[in-house]
This record gives structure tokens, C-alpha cells and sequence, in this order.
């Protein structure tokens, strides 16, 4: 058994530089698509519900575990996990500037589809990169590593929710698309420099065995009853701030604020609270365990919620955005280190990429089926009682804890 690392061990080591370029690498695509892609609609006069049914070219979030099998049974050259791994991102690179030689009101279809395909690339990214950081990472370090991972992922959102609507106030949209796509050559960079993780027991034999054993396996460690407490928890636990966000920038946008506004004020504040955030709670992880986490992280990501209610009643008031990103990132950034590191502990190493693929996918069920219908609950209640409706979403995750993580109940403990 590993023993608890010191504070100073724990915070600067190879793996948690990893982590910081696994968690950039994964979010800058996703964030490309719930960012920028829904600015640029919003801002060439695509209506609301049109952008909010856009969450649903995110279904490969949601479908990924079905191709997961083949990325822990075949091994292309570089390695089980850097050879998918470097396919995905060189993928990436070349289709994201492809956006930018289209039209939002003539080329909606052509767009959506384009988006579906990033999708698909981000998600077969998502697959490889989970499953290498279960791999590479030591028991005691899941939260910790996670949180790193967390919050560089939300940086990565820095770039198109940030850097990239500043610079289209200035360039033309075909140009910012170019340059946002060039910020995936950090983690093909460490794609090229990281080893292979060394595999104990050896990769799934044949693909019959890498697409039922992981579901037999999580389902005979856990019994059926618990098996299906997770997944109910897995679905729920992010759903209230997952739909809450959905449409952040168009809701800055519907109260008067300037794309660069949004760029230097709404995005950047959520910056420092979510690495000190992010950081603190992966070292609190370490003392208090990933159920109390949960318990205590959870409650502060729905509080968050409220305060993009509050927002919606004071309006345009460039102070109030900067608290309330502040909060929401805080919140939202210390809940999902701890349910990334509470999916993590639930994997078995042998079906890293699968059941990592199973259990993300189905996190992604409502930022994907739920959040198409945002649209349409806005024009419906208004902004304000939409935030209130995804404050209420988030009671049933939190209630879930009772079975799935009792606070004096953790496996690490």
C-alpha cells in the first residue's frame, strides 16, 4: 500500500505536471463548443433556442463508452494510450479551423455537423486521457491529481471563452477559429514526450472480452443494488450547475455585456478562485477523503447556482459578474475534482478506458439531452426562474451521497 505523501510530494511531481496538460488538452475542444461556437451563433443572430438545441451535437460525450473497447484492446504505434491519443489531437487541430470559413445563418447544418465531428475527436481524446491518468496516478493521489487535471481544464476554457472573444471584437472569426485550434499543440507536445504507462496485468486478449468484461466486472464488484446507486449518483450529482452554465455566455450577452466584457471580466474572474479552489480542495481531499468531498464540495457547487439567479435580477453590473463567475467557479470547480476522483476510484485498472468511458458518458447525459432543452426553458420562465428550476436539479444528486458516499464512509479512509 502507498503510503500519504507530504503536502510538498503530493503538489510538484511528474504526474501532477501531466495532469495539468491532460486536463488543458481535454478541455480546450469542449470549451470551443459550449463557449465559442454559441457566441459566434449568438453574436451573427442565431435565435436562443436554435443555440440551446446545439447541446446535442455533444452526444458523443454521452456515447463514447461504446467505442472505448477498442482503445483498451488495440494498440496503434506510440502505445495503447499515446497512439489514440496523438490521432485524436492531430484530428482536432486541422477541423476546428474549419468553423471559420463558414456562415452561422447559411451554413447551420453544415455547422452543426462540423461540431458533432470535433465532438466525437474531444471525446475519443476524453476516453484515452482518463483512462492514462488512472493509470499513471498512485491511489492516494485520484483527488489531487483530479483537481490538477480540473483546473487546468477549466484554464483551457480561458482560451475560448476568453482570448478568443476579445480577439473577435478585433479579427475576423475565420482567424480566431486558427488560433484557438493552435492551443491543442501543448498536449500533443506531451503526448510526444510522456512514456506509455506500464500495464500489470496485461491488455483485454480480444474485443469480446474488452466490451463485457468491464460491465461484468464493475457490476460483480458491486452488486447490482450498488452498481445501480452509482450510476443514478454519476447522473445526477453534475445536473443542476451542468444546465446552469449551459448558456453563460448568451445570458452575459441577454443582460448587455460586451464580448469583451465577458472576455476580460466574466472569464477571468472565475480564474483564480477556481486554480486556488481547485488546488485547496485537492489537498483537503487528501485529508478529508473523496466522500466528505463530495459532501462539502457539492454543497458549495449549488449555492453557486443561486447566484446567476441573482445575477439575473440585477442586471448589468460588471462587479456582481465578477462575483458570481468567482463563485460559480469556485463551486463548480471543487465538485467536479471530487466526482472525478470518486469515478476514478470506482474503475477497475484492467478496463481503465471503458469503464471510465461508461461512467463520464453517462455525466454527460445531461449536459447533452438536458441542456437542449435550455433554450427553450429560458423563453419559457426567464432567466431568473430557470437558475432556480437548476438549483432544485441539483437536490437529488447531493440526496444520492446517503448511499453512495456516507460521510463517514470512504474507501480511503
Amino acid at each position: 500500500m502507498t503510503s500519504k505523501p507530504t503536502i510538498r510530494q503530493a503538489l510538484f511531481n511528474k504526474r501532477m505536471l501531466i495532469c495539468i496538460f491532460t486536463g488543458f488538452s481535454s478541455g480546450l475542444p469542449l470549451y470551443i463548443l459550449i463557449s465559442l461556437v454559441p457566441a459566434w451563433l449568438r453574436s451573427e443572430g442565431v435565435d436562443l433556442k436554435a443555440i440551446g438545441l446545439f447541446a446535442l451535437i455533444q452526444l458523443p460525450f454521452t456515447w463514447k463508452f461504446l467505442w472505448a473497447p477498442f482503445f483498451d484492446r488495440y494498440t496503434p504505434p506510440l502505445g495503447r494510450r499515446r497512439g489514440w491519443l496523438i490521432m485524436s489531437q492531430l484530428a482536432l487541430l486541422m477541423i476546428i479551423p474549419v468553423f471559420g470559413l463558414l456562415h452561422p445563418k447559411l451554413d447551420l447544418w453544415t455547422i452543426a455537423t462540423l461540431a458533432g465531428i470535433v465532438a466525437f475527436f474531444s471525446a475519443s481524446q476524453d476516453i484515452v486521457l482518463d483512462a492514462y491518468r488512472r493509470e499513471l496516478l498512485h491511489d492516494n493521489e485520484l483527488g489531487l491529481g483530479s483537481a490538477v487535471h480540473v483546473n487546468a481544464y477549466k484554464i483551457a476554457g480561458l482560451i475560448p471563452g476568453s482570448l478568443s472573444l476579445i480577439l473577435a471584437d478585433y479579427l475576423p472569426w475565420n482567424s480566431v477559429f486558427v488560433i484557438t485550434a493552435l492551443f491543442m499543440l501543448p498536449g500533443i507536445l506531451m503526448t510526444l514526450l510522456v512514456t506509455e504507462p506500464e500495464l500489470k496485468q496485461g491488455a483485454p486478449k480480444t474485443l469480446k472480452e474488452a466490451v463485457v468484461e468491464p460491465f461484468h466486472e464493475f457490476i460483480s464488484r458491486n452488486g447490482w443494488q450498488s452498481a445501480l446507486w452509482i450510476l443514478a449518483f454519476i447522473f445526477f450529482y453534475k445536473l443542476g450547475d451542468s444546465m446552469a452554465t449551459a448558456l453563460a455566455t448568451p445570458f452575459y450577452l441577454d443582460l448587455g455585456f460586451s464580448k469583451t466584457e465577458i472576455g476580460l471580466i466574466a472569464k477571468n474572474a472565475g480564474l483564480w478562485p477556481s486554480v486556488i479552489g481547485g488546488l485547496l480542495g485537492g489537498l483537503w481531499m487528501i485529508k478529508l477523503g473523496v466522500n466528505r468531498a463530495l459532501w462539502l464540495f457539492g454543497a458549495v457547487q449549488m449555492l453557486a447556482i443561486l447566484g446567476f439567479a441573482w445575477l439575473a435580477v440585477v442586471g448589468h453590473s460588471l462587479p456582481w459578474l465578477a462575483l458570481v463567475i468567482g463563485v460559480e467557479a469556485l463551486g463548480v470547480g471543487l465538485g467536479t475534482a471530487a466526482f472525478v476522483a470518486f469515478i476514478a476510484q470506482t474503475t477497475h485498472p484492467l478496463y481503465t478506458a471503458t469503464q471510465f468511458a461508461l461512467f463520464t458518458s453517462l455525466a454527460a447525459v445531461p449536459r447533452t439531452f438536458a441542456n437542449a432543452a435550455t433554450g427553450y426553458l429560458v423563453e419559457a420562465f426567464g432567466w431568473k426562474l430557470f437558475f432556480l428550476f437548476c438549483f432544485v436539479l441539483a437536490i437529488p444528486g447531493m440526496m444520492l451521497l446517503l448511499k453512495v458516499a456516507p460521510w463517514n464512509g470512504d474507501r480511503n479512509s
